[in-house]
């Protein structure tokens, strides 16, 4: 199983960028989906974004859609989430999820459900500021 570590959190202005990153040591990386989740204040943990192993497949929250980008470097075994325009509606707690289920070597390997992610992350704070 993968260890994750989130980084790249902090405080930024509304309308403001942030580059999130999340590191993968342990097994093979590649092998793995990757998500972004966020929980806010007081709200349930909503998923944000996903890629699949190869970063063929991609999947957006509509509330992101446009200013969100997820990549991934498998060489490094790290995941990016670089967030544009960011409003005080994106201020949560980020947290990166991964997992192998439903793995296929094929580039365009669908993407697990989002409720499969089973490998967890410690989170990572964005605070936007209006």
């Amino acid at each position: 199983q993968v260890q994750l570590v989130e980084s790249g959190g902090g405080l930024v202005q509304a309308g403001g960028s942030l580059r999130l990153s999340c590191a993968a040591s342990g097994r093979t990386f590649s092998d793995y989906a990757v998500a972004w989740f966020r929980r806010a204040p007081g709200k349930e943990r909503e998923f944000v974004t996903a890629i699949n192993w190869s970063g063929g497949v991609l999947d957006y929250a509509d509330s992101v859609k446009g200013r969100f980008s997820i990549s991934r470097d498998n060489v490094k075994n790290t995941v990016y989430l670089q967030m544009n325009s960011l409003t005080s509606d994106d201020t949560a707690a980020y947290f990166c999820a991964a997992t192998q289920r439903g793995y296929s070597q094929s580039y365009y390997a669908r993407l697990p459900a989002r409720s499969d992610y089973d490998t967890w992350g410690q989170g990572t704070q964005v605070t936007v500021s209006s």
